[in-house]
C-alpha cells in the first residue's frame, strides 16, 4: 500500500477532530475522501503531509512516517490545497519552473501540454490572472511532478464545466500512469466518475468505506402498477428490498441480478418501470442529509 493510517487521531484540547482513522490506499488508485466541513478531511490531509503532529496513531506514505519523516513524505507528494496562495510576482512558467526544481525535476514539454489542455497562457504574470486561471495553473503544477501520490482538496473550485471535465480526464490519465490520487470533494458526481473507492467521514470518524464498483451495482427500481392492481403481498427475493411504497407505486433497492424482480413484475400489470443506479448521493445522505 502506498498510503496507510493506523488509528490516526488528532485532538485540539477536548475537541477530537479525527478519531482513530485506519485506512489504506493502494498504488494506482483514485480514492475519494468525502464529508462536509468539520468532518475531518482537512485534518486528515494535514496529518498526512506532516503539517500537524498526531495525538495518537500513525500515518505512512511510501513507507515513510508522515510526522517523523515529513520531508521524505513531501518528496513523494504533489498537493493542491483548497485555498490557493501563489507567487503573484512570477509568470505561470516561472512558477512551474521554480516548483519543478524543488522536486529536482526539470521543466519539460509536459508543462506546455497541460497548459494547452487547461487553456493557460504561461507567459502572463500570475497577478493578472482570474481566480479560475490561477486554479488551472495550480492544477498544472500539481499534475507535473513525477511523484507517486497526488492530493487534491476541492480541486474544481472556480472551474467552469468544460475545465472540470478536463481535470477529471487528467486524473484518469495520472492513474493510468500509476499515480495514486487522494481526491477530497463536495461534488459527488465528480467523485462517482473517477474514484475507485470512497470513504465518508462524519465528526472525525470514518463511517463508510466502499468500492465504487459495488455501489454501481446497486440500483433503484421504481414500479407503477395499473390502477387497482398494486400487489398486496410483497415479494421475498434475494438481493431485493422494498424501500418505499405509495399509491399505485413501489420502489425497490436491488443488489446484483434484476431477473428475480423482473420475473415477479411480469406476473402483474405494470404501467411504468424505471431502473437507475442509486448513486453516491443516496449513500452520502445516510450520514449527512442532502448531498451538496
Amino acid at each position: 500500500m502506498l498510503l496507510e493510517t493506523d488509528r490516526l487521531t488528532k485532538d485540539y484540547g477536548r475537541f477530537r477532530a479525527l478519531d482513530s482513522l485506519t485506512l489504506s490506499v493502494g498504488r494506482g488508485e483514485i480514492f475519494g475522501l468525502l464529508g462536509p466541513n468539520g468532518s475531518g478531511k482537512s485534518t486528515t490531509i494535514r496529518l498526512l503531509l506532516g503539517f500537524l503532529r498526531p495525538t495518537s496513531g500513525s500515518a505512512r506514505i511510501a513507507g515513510f512516517d508522515c510526522w517523523s519523516q515529513s520531508v521524505e513524505v513531501r518528496r513523494q507528494v504533489a498537493y493542491l490545497p483548497g485555498e490557493l496562495r501563489l507567487y503573484e510576482n512570477m509568470t505561470g512558467r516561472q512558477l512551474l519552473r521554480f516548483l519543478s526544481r524543488l522536486h529536482d525535476q526539470p521543466l519539460d514539454g509536459e508543462a506546455d501540454r497541460l497548459a494547452k489542455r487547461f487553456e493557460i497562457d504561461l507567459s502572463k504574470p500570475i497577478s493578472s490572472l482570474s481566480s479560475g486561471m490561477k486554479r488551472k495553473l495550480a492544477l498544472t503544477q500539481v499534475l507535473l511532478p513525477r511523484v507517486p501520490l497526488v492530493i487534491l482538496d476541492e480541486p474544481t473550485n472556480t472551474l467552469d464545466p468544460v475545465m472540470r471535465d478536463e481535470l477529471l480526464e487528467q486524473l484518469l490519465q495520472a492513474k493510468a500512469e500509476g499515480k495514486t490520487v487522494l481526491f477530497s470533494s463536495h461534488v459527488l458526481p465528480e467523485v462517482e466518475r473517477v474514484c475507485d473507492r470512497i470513504g465518508i467521514l462524519a465528526r472525525g470518524r470514518l463511517v463508510h468505506l466502499q468500492p465504487m464498483s459495488e455501489l454501481r451495482q446497486i440500483r433503484a427500481a421504481r414500479v407503477r402498477f395499473a390502477p387497482g392492481s398494486k400487489p398486496t403481498a410483497l415479494p421475498r427475493l434475494d438481493g431485493i428490498q422494498l424501500k418505499e411504497q405509495e399509491d399505485g407505486a413501489m420502489t425497490f433497492v436491488c443488489e446484483g441480478n434484476l431477473d428475480p424482480l423482473l420475473g415477479w413484475l411480469a406476473q402483474h400489470r405494470v404501467v411504468d418501470l424505471r431502473i437507475e443506479p442509486i448513486g453516491l448521493s443516496t449513500v452520502y445522505q445516510r450520514y449527512h442529509g442532502n448531498a451538496s
